[in-house]
């Protein structure tokens, strides 16, 4: 049993705390550890660091190193260039495959907030035994507690494997992000769980999808796998990556195979994906404040804070904002904007004037 942990996203959506180079996955968000070392800590005990590896950009895997120095260095595969998560699945994929062919691999991300790990593990090993004998690809879904418009959702049809105490269920459809009313009714009707991005599979299972559904990526893996541990190695690396598809692995993979099964994860989770994830992760005060900064404020309700614990945040007669205050930038929104947080970030980085700030 192996894990790759995916740590090569930006966390656009919490500027202006994650950027380019530190980017959410580093942060404290959710306890006082970065969200990166926590995931390691909670598959101790389940797997070995050795069996850990790390999936990221080459620019951040040092600065990875100094944060779980426990992780050994030729465990990190790094991409030269960001290419989604179909390539770095991909390339992780023929990194573990070359030297331990037929392994079961759980797909892990970085970023992710997840109580209960004694639950949580004992879902992982029921995921491994259902992929292993099945040679699925085993996604986890989450059962809603909200109508989530942030969400992809997973159409869940009949129980595959009873034989567990937590089967498995066939996956008949997935779903976009929904818009209001479509995620009321998912909610509702209680076969539609939210799609996490977890996952397990066999090498030869996900590498048999790659050649079939995306044939190109599959045939730049294998010129990449033919290179590894050879003078070669890095710059065939980068001549391919140069020319796979930018795709994540749902829309790569997961949307079009036949094989493809779903586990309802019993521990509580969430993705932290915006700011205002906070507020089902952290208590609040007796105004329904989130507050992590020095602070001081009056009729000041329903809000997020954010800031240097050095640097002072003052406010009067604000209702539903997220303030992040920053060394050198603050953001200030209404929550209903978190989602558009990335997009900010993005014409920001296109300014020549202003791109230093992401």
């Amino acid at each position: 049993m192996k894990v790759v942990i995916i740590a090569g996203g930006k966390g656009e959506r919490f500027w202006p705390l994650s950027r380019k180079n530190y980017p959410k996955q580093f942060l404290p968000i959710t306890s006082s550890n970065s969200m990166l070392y926590e995931t390691i800590e909670r598959l101790k005990g389940l797997v070995d660091l050795d069996d850990i590896y790390i999936s990221t950009r080459i620019d951040l895997a040092l600065y990875i190193h100094k944060i779980v120095p426990e992780i050994p260095l030729q465990n990190y595969i790094c991409e030269p260039q960001p290419k989604d998560t179909a390539a770095a699945i991909g390339l992780a994929t023929i990194y573990i495959n070359k030297n331990f062919p037929g392994s079961t691999i759980i797909i892990l991300p970085s970023d992710h907030f997840i109580k209960e790990k004694e639950i949580f593990q004992e879902d992982l090993e029921i995921a491994v035994k259902i992929a292993k004998t099945t040679s699925c690809l085993l996604t986890f879904g989450i059962t809603p507690t909200r109508p989530d418009t942030g969400y992809g959702y997973i159409e869940l049809g009949e129980i595959i494997n009873k034989n567990y105490s937590n089967p498995a269920y066939e996956v008949k459809s997935f779903k976009e992000k929904p818009d209001l009313n479509t995620a009321k009714f998912y909610l509702e009707k209680g076969n539609f769980v939210w799609n996490s991005g977890m996952f397990v599979w066999t090498t030869n299972a996900i590498l048999e999808a790659f050649e079939k559904y995306m044939p190109e990526l599959y045939k730049g893996l294998m010129e990449i796998e033919e290179a590894i541990d050879t003078k070669d190695q890095n710059e065939t690396i980068i001549k391919v990556f140069e020319k796979l598809p930018k795709i994540s692995i749902d829309y790569g993979i997961m949307e079009k195979a036949d094989n493809v099964l779903c586990l309802k994860a019993r521990f509580t989770w969430d993705d932290v994906g915006a700011w205002t994830s906070l507020e089902r992760i952290l208590k609040p005060n007796e105004n329904n404040n989130i507050i992590k900064a020095l602070w001081y404020g009056k009729e000041t309700k329903n809000s997020i804070i954010v800031g240097n614990p050095e640097k002072l945040i003052v406010t009067l007669g604000i209702n539903n904002l997220v303030i992040v205050q920053t060394d050198d930038a603050i953001l200030i929104m209404d929550k209903s904007k978190e989602q558009e947080v990335k997009k900010i970030v993005e014409e920001i980085s296109k300014n020549e004037n202003l791109s230093k700030f992401v």
